[in-house]
């Protein structure tokens, strides 16, 4: 797709590259991947960028921090596609898992605060409404089953047998165990760090010893949804800047229409 210089400004592969802190191979790499425009070509085969590679840069960058790189490319992809309802969905996905995320720990410090120090009871192994098995659960959490096995291997996870089957099962307990580790484990935290927070939620030993953790969780999920803010601006930007530019409009200026003739 080639795109039209008429702003006059060509900027070389290095130029994106040092305004962002980049190689030259990265921004390359990045148009290959679609989530920079494609930029037209000299006569001597070189790459010429405009403006508008800039703020697709700047939109990219702006939106890793809250979608990750990956979401963060197929966000550009669908915008370069033209698929700029299909971008919208992937940005409300990234909402809605932060939602997920801050519902997780209301319901981890809600729980601590109801056992209020008592040893919490397992359930009666029989199926319940909340009850799921590996391969639902793994997809609710966007990941293989193989690591939730690695997890119960670890101890954080326990899911009982069903009788008949020997499928695992997990409750409601298993399941918040499941989603508690799932997010300590985005939030950098080894798995041999997880497994203390875990007993310590399963033995109800209050919210005291969990504090620091507690207040570090708040403050990555009040960071993610700042950094989601952030990178809707960018990508808001991006999208107008574009639109102005494909507008008839901008092809002739005010100022380079003829004066109007004067009255008789």
């Amino acid at each position: 797709m080639a795109q039209n210089l008429q702003s006059g400004v060509r900027l070389r592969p290095v130029d994106l590259a040092r305004g962002h802190g980049l190689s030259t191979q990265a921004v390359r790499n990045y148009e290959d991947a679609g989530i920079l425009p494609a930029a037209v070509r000299t006569p001597a085969g070189y790459r010429a960028y405009t403006p508008r590679h800039a703020r697709a840069l700047r939109a990219f960058l702006a939106l890793v921090p809250g979608h990750g790189h990956q979401g963060a490319a197929a966000i550009m992809r669908a915008v370069h596609d033209g698929a700029v309802g299909e971008a919208f969905r992937l940005i409300d996905e990234s909402h809605a898992l932060l939602l997920q995320d801050r519902r997780t720990l209301r319901a981890v410090e809600d729980a601590l605060r109801d056992l209020d120090g008592a040893p919490p009871a397992r359930p009666a192994p029989r199926a319940g409404p909340q009850d799921t098995f590996i391969g639902p659960l793994a997809a609710q959490l966007r990941i293989r089953p193989a690591t939730l096995r690695t997890w119960e291997r670890a101890g954080l996870v326990r899911p009982r047998r069903d009788p008949q089957t020997g499928y695992r099962v997990y409750d409601a307990a298993a399941v918040r165990d499941a989603r508690l580790t799932h997010q300590l484990r985005r939030g950098g935290y080894l798995l041999e760090q997880i497994v203390p927070l875990i007993e310590r939620v399963r033995t109800a030993g209050g919210l005291a010893p969990l504090e620091s953790t507690l207040a570090g969780w708040h403050g990555r999920l009040t960071d993610r949804g700042r950094a989601l803010l952030a990178g809707a601006a960018a990508l808001e930007a991006y999208l107008a800047a574009t639109e102005r530019a494909a507008s008839p409009q901008t092809e002739t200026s005010l100022t380079d229409r003829p004066a109007a003739a004067p009255p008789a």
